[in-house]
């Protein structure tokens, strides 16, 4: 189905059937919602090369390693945690009366809210996509799903996903920013946006128009702290699977480090060896993922250009084969004697720079952090166990990892989101499926129920009583 809003049914009308379908059945019944997700999991297996070469296509080049490790096997991963749980998630939860309502029972309903939008970017554009959509049918709506405009061969995958019997439950949308600015002011019952804090921002006030709730997936600058008695070896490893995944290009990738003063040169000097190890051949080699496009490229490029001008120091761990700006390919840079005028520690840098700063007390680093907005992620490199529990509880952010990047987001059985600037609100888990869920407070009373006669007599009596229940 062709969904570019020029040649294909409008907007508004693809929302109005989708709502139409759900007042016809508002509560799909979860042995049915489960066939549509078994149906959907086996159709995402089925297209899995398709799929890899699809979005290789689209970043002009990324590895099979990082489309299978970043974007199906999650994908696959929670679909399966869902079908499992889902009976369970759904059931009413039972909640205490209190006296003052008894003999009546209350409990809380999980409804589905109605037409969802999901908004979806291009840096995982599988992952990204489908676990937002699956939650949200999970939970028993329909959903409107807006694809990013740089990814158009995974989208035309995805589209084959959802053709025929799957277009009652989730319609594909494509289109620029255009699209986008009309399909976030469509009255929707929820919004998820997963992208940058500027656009998040625009989302939630369209969304305010129609009172619709959001819930905003952003990014922001996300620092890792390695701690004094750390394995820098190990810590190095973490770093750089953290921050050559994907080029980079990830909403929880490192963006900066902090190491104790007398381990930098220690730290640069493993990166470094690592880096020739694993990515020997640079940007000509098969395990390096290209950046998406030109443009962002080049902003990645003004970044280090600007940050040398202004007195930083540029540390490339190989020679030659670092940079390729026809192919849009980057290597690890590692950047040194940074200040916070350079665009590279304002803005998230979202591909293979990282900027490191060394600290003399740890608090140093804790309040440099607190100094800025809330980050998505938080990573604590060391074995000091005092001094992880220190930072944690110092520190705010969306998620935090110890000894280890990127793979708590992969987590199926807890909530991901940011705090702040970072995002707003949660899915993943049951919090995932709550997100998409109204609870609604339920109240049954049945034939015997004396509370009401005697409220309605007002007397003396009924005044001590009600006293009573609340200074009891």
């Amino acid at each position: 189905m062709s969904t570019d809003t020029s040649d294909a049914q409008p907007l508004t009308s693809q929302f109005d059937e989708l709502q139409q379908r759900f007042n016809k059945t508002p509560y799909l019944a979860v042995n049915k919602r489960i066939a549509v997700l078994k149906t959907l999991r086996a159709r995402i297996i089925e297209r899995e090369q398709q799929l890899v070469d699809a979005v290789s296509k689209d970043f002009g080049y990324r590895t099979a390693f990082d489309t299978l490790l970043g974007d199906i096997l999650p994908t696959v991963q929670t679909l399966a945690h869902i079908i499992k749980k889902l009976p369970k998630w759904a059931k009413p939860s039972n909640r205490s009366v209190g006296l003052s309502l008894w003999p009546s029972k209350v409990s809380v309903n999980y409804q589905p809210k109605g037409v969802v939008g999901i908004i979806a970017p291009w840096n995982y554009p599988i992952q990204l996509a489908l676990v937002p959509v699956l939650t949200a049918i999970a939970a028993g709506n329909k959903v409107m799903l807006k694809l990013s405009e740089f990814t158009p061969h995974t989208n035309a995958v995805i589209e084959q996903i959802f053709k025929d019997d799957m277009q009652a439950h989730c319609k594909i949308i494509q289109g620029g920013s255009d699209v986008a600015t009309q399909f976030s002011s469509l009255p929707f019952a929820h919004i998820l946006f997963t992208g940058s804090t500027s656009v998040g921002k625009l989302v939630m006030a369209s969304a305010s128009r129609n009172l619709t709730p959001v819930t905003l997936e952003l990014g922001g600058k996300s620092p890792v702290i390695i701690t004094q008695n750390a394995d820098i070896k190990k810590a190095a490893q973490a770093l750089l699977f953290g921050k050559m995944a994907n080029a980079g290009q990830i909403c929880v990738a490192p963006d900066y480090v902090f190491v104790p003063k007398a381990l930098e040169h220690q730290l640069i000097q493993q990166l470094c060896e690592l880096y020739k190890k694993h990515f020997k051949d640079g940007v000509e080699g098969k395990n390096l993922t290209s950046i998406i496009s030109d443009a962002h490229y080049k902003r990645l490029s003004s970044y280090l250009e600007q940050a040398q001008a202004l007195g930083a120091n540029i540390i490339k761990p190989l020679d030659q084969n670092q940079q390729d700006a026809e192919k849009h390919r980057m290597g690890l840079h590692l950047v040194t004697q940074v200040t916070d005028e350079m665009n590279l520690m304002q803005d998230e840098l979202f591909g293979p720079i990282l900027p490191i700063m060394s600290y003399e007390t740890l608090d140093s680093a804790i309040d440099y952090i607190k100094a800025n907005h809330h980050p998505l992620a938080l990573y604590i490199l060391g074995q000091d166990k005092e001094a992880q529990d220190y930072i944690m509880k110092q520190t705010l952010s969306g998620t935090v990892a110890v000894n280890d990047t990127l793979v708590q987001v992969t987590a199926d059985d807890v909530p991901f989101g940011g705090v702040g600037h970072s995002g707003m609100g949660h899915y993943h888990g049951v919090e995932g499926f709550l997100t998409f869920s109204h609870a609604k407070n339920t109240l049954v009373s049945g034939s015997f129920n004396p509370r009401i006669g005697l409220l309605l007599k007002q007397s003396k009596l009924i005044i001590k009583l009600l006293k009573w229940l609340y200074i009891k």
